[in-house]
């Protein structure tokens, strides 16, 4: 038989079992780790400016066209488009799951460049850029200064692009790297009154700037000539300062002076725009975000991110300050240390309960290394099918523990029963006890991969889910089987003995143990008898089972991912169309002082010029608040979202809500869901919010929807 080989020789089922561990454990170490595995459809965002333009002008002449062309791209499953008073566009292309995302970025682009022709020329000279959007955000952080007259958020800005964001790049794992703000721009600022005196139009300016601020290739002199030395000619190149820029000769007057650009506009050194305003704990500053790259580890990334952050922090200016708002290692590293915890519990659970059953402390050593051995083992076959170190995989390693070691135990009780019957030698009591039982270890296992191996096959979202955790449970059954028929025979001869009568308290113990559990065997016996002698009881608690199976699976709540205190709230503020980034920042400071007034924040961090509900524009705002450690609160952030959402109501310039973030980066932005109103009638702008209007009214009246809201505006402040 070929289990007498590993019986025979221990050194081949040993090393069979060292090779699995090993490899198990330079998978483990270089497994990436996340909170769930990436289940996002691939996103691909197309974006560009056509700067001045409405956005009725950028949805006619840049969105249009755009989609046009983009629509029917390879595996594409839908797009969205927002256009913004300013000339901001974003396209956003989904992609269906599984698709790959540089190869969809490509395809997009070649369908956006063939749009180059049509687009206004502005836009092609401010560019459109195809990316590929990364869902998975690791960390957020802001520099904020304490007096914003000596550090602006302009220089802010300007100090995070040269001295933070290259040395974040260059950190392996990071894909981007996202702050909101600007960088120094040269601001000329034109007085239309003066310039209706002269009779000139602001292309005038525009011509005049390209033709006398430009970098030039002047030669040299000198060369191949005669004279002793050959110069280098050398040229101012592009204008820096102000006062350079307001020397630009526009043209001669009549009266033989000349018009200069000073006489007709302001100038200065400011930024290159203005569209973003942030303040962290009542302070000016600049958020910044830091995206992972696919199939990096998380928790190593992240840590390397701080360290980088702590070097930086001390090179500082006095009184400019770094602050992590938001970090995902947080939350991923209470969750996953909770769920090792209770792994490591289960695992103790169960040599307690062996222990108890087998009441041999040499028979426990067998099932602990099974254990080891097969949840070990497992992180190899993840690492080679592409898996992650992520709650659903620990979670089905915690399940997984008692069928583990149930094949071991059978061992180990094969051989156990053969020395109650009087067997003497190892060697032959583990031979013939596994004659008995190796079919039926093999049987049980199939059996077991079999019902999980077929989730694999599972599509979509739901797909992603099963087949991480049923193909886990799977492969560490399958190693449990063959461990079970390797080195626990081996270890069985190495290690089990014929166990005599035990004296002093362990003899007592194992007495009293034994007695009870012939008095329970006893009771369950009667109990089989009893309903053996009344079979249709049986028959009778089937059926009452099989209702009650239907009844729960169609009372209890379902969902997708259970919500989970994640120690962040966001917050998405709404003016009214045509509010200035100056009302903005009004509202975002009553905010700030309302949100002072909870003990429960750690940090708050708002800014205007981007929500995100509504994107990008003036009139809205976004905020970041960081809760104190779990431990050192007694409200969820459930409490305290739904604790601000009423005392926010206060503020009535704006609609404010709060919301924690969604567990699964990606699929919207809140833990609830998001849809689109399509106008397939081509009806005006006022039919369709009189419609949204009515939509939203109904959804708020449902008793199962909580909160529903649309930041669509038909109402915006326009001249003609």
């Amino acid at each position: 038989m070929l289990i007498d080989n590993f019986i025979k020789r221990p050194v081949l089922a040993s090393g069979i079992s060292i090779l699995i561990v090993l490899v198990g454990l330079i998978a483990l170490i270089n497994l990436p780790v996340e909170q769930y595995p990436n289940m996002a459809p691939p996103t691909v965002v197309v974006s560009t400016n056509y700067t001045g333009a409405n956005a009725q002008t950028v949805q006619r002449s840049v969105i249009a066209p755009l989609e046009a062309a983009i629509n029917g791209v390879e595996d594409m499953i839908y797009m969205t488009s927002t256009a913004a008073n300013g000339g901001r566009v974003t396209i956003t292309v989904f992609f269906r799951p599984g698709t790959n995302a540089d190869m969809a970025a490509v395809n997009v682009q070649n369908r956006v460049n063939g749009t180059m022709g049509i687009l206004p020329a502005e836009v092609v000279r401010a560019g459109v850029t195809t990316s590929k959007q990364e869902n998975s955000m690791l960390l957020q952080y802001v520099i904020y200064s304490d007096n914003e007259e000596e550090y602006d958020r302009t220089f802010m800005s300007n100090y995070l692009k040269i001295n933070v964001e290259p040395a974040l790049l260059r950190i392996p794992g990071v894909g981007n790297v996202n702050a909101l703000g600007s960088d120094y721009s040269m601001r000329i600022w034109l007085k239309p009154d003066v310039m209706a005196q002269y009779n000139l139009e602001p292309s005038d300016i525009v011509d005049v700037l390209g033709e006398q601020n430009i970098e030039a290739a002047t030669g040299q002199l000198g060369e191949n000539s005669d004279n002793a030395f050959q110069y280098t000619l050398k040229y101012t190149g592009r204008l820096v300062t102000p006062e350079q820029f307001g020397e630009i000769v526009i043209r001669t007057l009549l009266t033989g002076e000349l018009l200069k650009v000073i006489y007709i506009a302001k100038i200065e050194m400011g930024s290159t725009n203005y569209m973003f305003s942030g303040i962290t704990n009542n302070k000016p500053s600049i958020f910044c975000m830091v995206y992972q790259m696919p199939n990096s580890n998380a928790t190593e990334v992240i840590g390397n991110i701080e360290s980088l952050l702590n070097q930086v922090s001390k090179d500082l200016p006095k009184g400019l300050h770094l602050l992590v708002v938001q970090n995902n290692n947080d939350f991923l590293s209470a969750s996953i240390a909770h769920v090792v915890r209770t792994l490591l519990e289960a695992i103790l659970l169960v040599i307690i309960i062996v222990f108890l059953f087998l009441q041999n402390l040499r028979s426990i050593l067998i099932p602990a290394i099974s254990i080891f051995v097969s949840l070990v083992g497992t992180f190899a076959f993840l690492s080679i099918a592409g898996f992650t170190v992520n709650l659903l995989t620990l979670f089905a390693l915690i399940l997984v523990i008692g069928t583990v070691v149930d094949d071991s135990i059978v061992v180990v009780e094969a051989v156990q029963a053969k020395f109650d019957s009087g067997y003497k030698s190892p060697y032959l009591a583990t031979r013939d006890g596994m004659k008995g039982i190796t079919n039926a270890i093999i049987t049980s296992s199939l059996i077991f991969m079999v019902v999980f191996i077929p989730v694999a096959f599972t599509g979509g979202v739901s797909g992603t889910f099963y087949t991480q955790f049923g193909i886990t449970m799977a492969v560490a059954v399958g190693i449990s089987a063959i461990n079970a028929l390797t080195l626990a025979p081996a270890l069985s001869v190495m290690i089990m003995r014929p166990v005599s009568e035990s004296k002093g308290s362990l003899g007592k113990f194992r007495k009293a143990y034994d007695a009870a559990y012939v008095s329970i065997l006893n009771k369950y016996h009667g109990g089989v008898s009893f309903f053996i002698k009344r079979k249709w009881l049986t028959g009778a608690a089937v059926v009452v089972a099989i209702v009650l199976l239907a009844v729960l699976m169609f009372t209890t709540k379902t969902g997708f991912i259970p919500n989970e205190d994640q120690g962040v709230v966001r917050m998405s503020v709404t003016l009214p169309p045509g509010s200035s980034l100056q009302s903005t920042n009004k509202v975002l400071q009553k905010l700030d002082s309302l949100l002072m007034e909870f003990s429960e924040i750690e940090s708050r961090s708002l800014i205007s010029g981007y929500s995100i509900m509504s994107g990008q524009g003036p009139s809205g705002g976004n905020g970041l608040i960081k809760l104190k450690p779990w431990k050192t609160r007694v409200k969820s952030a459930e409490e305290i979202t739904a604790e601000i959402n009423s005392r926010a109501r206060t503020i009535k310039e704006a609609n404010i809500v709060a919301f924690t973030p969604p567990m699964i980066p990606g699929y919207g932005n809140t833990n609830g869901f998001e849809l689109y109103l399509l106008d397939r009638g081509g009806r005006s702008l006022e039919e369709f919010y009189a419609t949204s209007q009515e939509f939203i009214a109904r959804l708020n009246k449902r008793p199962e929807i909580a909160s529903a809201y649309t930041t669509f505006r038909r109402i915006t402040h326009s001249m003609k």
